[in-house]
């Protein structure tokens, strides 16, 4: 396993980061297709195992029950000085007013309510999973700044949105001597490369770490066009992240599966080669439901895609709609 350093941060990290949306109690939450306790441990110790020192949730997954999960996984397997446990607030944890978002009262709520979960004192990196329209984002940087001075963070992230408001975040933290970001965690792969424009080019010159989620596009890069899974056919948000591209995200899938063919090798490999190797890509975000999921996320590690791979993976790309803030 390769190891780097999270943006600017001394902090060291696997070249690959388990994402760990998949494990949850099924019936609590959005995703039927989430894995139990006793089916996720194994994941978390191959990951382990395979050298993954990071590990990334969110307080929202299965109600809770995925940093729970993983939480306790951790504590049975791993040294805590070892590993680096991420997890975001924003989400609703329940009905009513100040259930989700950013402002202080919830941030201060849900860190306690992720760390009792978790079943630790403090977290690496706590981040805001969607931007708050609704609360000022001094409020929102003030309570984070505090956080990681109660010790409760180590760090602070951010995940997707436009990059006039990560910028914005950025420098009001530098003004008021605030914790900074020193992480995005936005979407970003051969089906969607929007990031590219901006964002990408903003957290190079800022010394961000990215830490992309659904760098497979959901798996849509790892099989046929018109296959479907359990997942594809009852994820509601991800039917939503391509839209009006059909028939060049087609092109693309068919390109990595030409590429893979030539290569001998799984087309998962060839898809996370590409996301490694774009700049400033810290750590593709990659979760897994099957034993090969992780082999794959590893061995792409060392698939170094020549110019001219990579011009033909990028070349039926077109423009899509800016999606994945919401």
């Amino acid at each position: 396993m390769d190891y780097v350093k999270l943006g600017h941060t001394g902090l060291d990290v696997s070249r690959i980061c388990l994402g760990c949306m998949s494990y949850g109690i099924p019936d609590r939450g959005p995703h039927p297709w989430t894995l139990n306790e006793e089916e996720s441990r194994p994941f978390i110790r191959q990951a382990l195992d395979a050298g993954i020192n990071f590990f990334d949730t969110a307080n929202v997954y299965s109600d809770g029950t995925s940093e729970e999960i993983v939480g306790r996984a951790l504590r049975d397997f791993a040294n805590r000085d070892e590993v680096v446990i991420a997890t975001k607030v924003h989400g609703k944890m329940r009905p009513g007013p100040n259930g989700g978002g950013l402002s202080r009262k919830v941030i201060m709520t849900e860190i306690d309510n992720s760390l009792k979960r978790l079943g630790t004192d403090y977290v690496d990196l706590y981040q805001i999973h969607r931007w708050d329209p609704n609360t000022p984002i001094e409020e929102t940087l003030e309570a984070l700044h505090d956080v990681v001075r109660a010790g409760k963070a180590r760090y602070i992230g951010a995940s997707s949105m436009y990059a006039w408001q990560f910028m914005k975040a950025l420098d009001i933290s530098k003004r008021n001597g605030w914790a900074s970001f020193v992480s995005m965690q936005n979407y970003v792969n051969l089906l969607y490369r929007e990031e590219e424009r901006e964002m990408l080019p903003l957290c190079k010159a800022e010394g961000i770490g990215v830490i992309p989620w659904s760098p497979l596009a959901r798996g849509r890069l790892t099989r046929d066009w018109e296959a479907e899974t359990t997942r594809s056919e009852s994820d509601t948000f991800g039917q939503g992240l391509y839209a009006n591209t059909a028939d060049a995200d087609r092109q693309v899938v068919e390109r990595v599966a030409q590429i893979a063919e030539q290569r001998g090798i799984p087309r998962a490999q060839v898809a996370l080669a590409w996301v490694l190797q774009k700049e400033p890509i810290t750590a593709p975000i990659v979760g897994a439901t099957k034993l090969n999921h992780l082999e794959d996320a590893v061995a792409a590690l060392d698939v170094q895609l020549t110019a001219d791979e990579i011009r033909q993976l990028e070349e039926p790309y077109v423009p899509h709609p800016v999606v994945g803030f919401q």
